[in-house]
């Protein structure tokens, strides 16, 4: 009883804190959802690679080797599923994304938006701005391992300060547009900006 107790207190001293959107609750756990199969990678060094194209100077493309040897940092933050459920100071690791700009050919002063493609045709659609946080992270590893098959093995975009459908996984390529275009979700009925402090869950 009393573990019930505190584990109610933590959540609610979390709430008045600030870090907890409206409509949420803090979990400890870290629920697997998708739709559809976990992509498996046998050999996955020389099966995977990134793809970059859209509005910049030439496509590109980066192998496994080529991604993995960019910088990376480590960055701690909460993330809200549009489940109802929130977890706090999670760690992950990764190139951020600000600096994986580098990497490659300039943008085009026309990019604002980027759209992440994933495996079995998933996307998932991000202003530029958004991308450009600090906290904004090509991630491969969580709570310093590497991403389970489930949550996004070999690479996850993290995406700050919306619903973590936008935080796409099995990430395979991203396209830069000088216009936004609705991702998967977002074309089946889920909210086109994500924001969890305006509980935007759902279109209109």
């Amino acid at each position: 009883m009393f573990k019930a107790y505190k584990k109610q207190d933590d959540q609610n001293s979390a709430a008045e804190a600030g870090r907890v959107p409206p409509g949420q609750y803090v979990t400890d756990k870290f629920p697997v959802l998708h739709y559809g199969n976990v992509p498996s990678y046998p050999d996955v060094e020389q099966n995977w690679d990134l793809r970059v194209w859209g509005e910049l100077e030439t496509t590109t493309r980066l192998s496994f080797a080529e991604f993995r040897a960019l910088p990376t940092v480590e960055i701690v933050t909460d993330i809200h599923c549009v489940t109802r459920w929130s977890k706090l100071d999670t760690r992950w690791g990764g190139i951020r994304f600000s600096d994986f700009l580098q990497a490659i050919p300039a943008l085009l002063p026309t990019a604002t938006h980027v759209i992440a493609h994933c495996e079995y045709g998933f996307t998932a659609n991000v202003p530029l701005e958004v991308l450009l946080h600090p906290d904004a992270l090509l991630a491969y590893t969580y709570e310093g391992e590497e991403l389970t098959p489930e949550h996004g093995y070999p690479l996850r975009l993290l995406t700050p300060g919306k619903y973590f459908w936008k935080s796409a996984k099995w990430l395979r390529g991203l396209e830069f547009l000088s216009h936004d275009k609705l991702g998967f979700w977002e074309r089946y009925g889920y909210n086109n900006h994500a924001d969890p402090w305006k509980e935007e869950r759902y279109a209109e």
